[in-house]
């Protein structure tokens, strides 16, 4: 059983688990993204949220002017829920929700994703 985290050992876990999450081939490829955590979003089944501009759909005049970061929101209390009811370590439902949501800012829309962490999921 996992137990509840505060939002500061949430954070830490979020940092710590990142270079896990992501190749270090494509972690420099992450470009004007923020990492955001809420304690809760209304909808429980969603763990994470990309917000913004695709690298793939970024033209040429991308950043010219003030140009606000996307976001990936992650979802605390969600993923601790999610984790419990899944016998999973808190750990790994962050750094798939991490995986996941990057995804999304690499241009893959919600099929593609889900197709990937299957083939993921069969390697390990």
């Amino acid at each position: 059983m996992n137990k509840v985290m505060t939002r500061e050992e949430f954070e830490k876990l979020v940092e710590e688990e990142f270079p896990h999450a992501i190749p270090e081939r494509f972690r420099g490829k992450i470009q004007n993204v923020a990492f955001l955590i809420e304690e809760e979003v209304l909808t429980k089944d969603l763990l994470g949220f990309y917000h913004g501009i695709p690298a793939t759909a970024r033209g040429d005049g991308y950043g010219i002017g003030a140009t606000l970061p996307d976001t990936i929101t992650l979802y605390q209390k969600t993923i601790e829920e999610y984790a419990t009811y899944s016998n999973l370590a808190v750990a790994q439902v962050v750094r798939d929700t991490i995986w996941h949501e990057v995804a999304h800012h690499f241009g893959y829309d919600e099929h593609q994703v889900r197709t990937k962490e299957a083939k993921r999921r069969s390697k390990k």
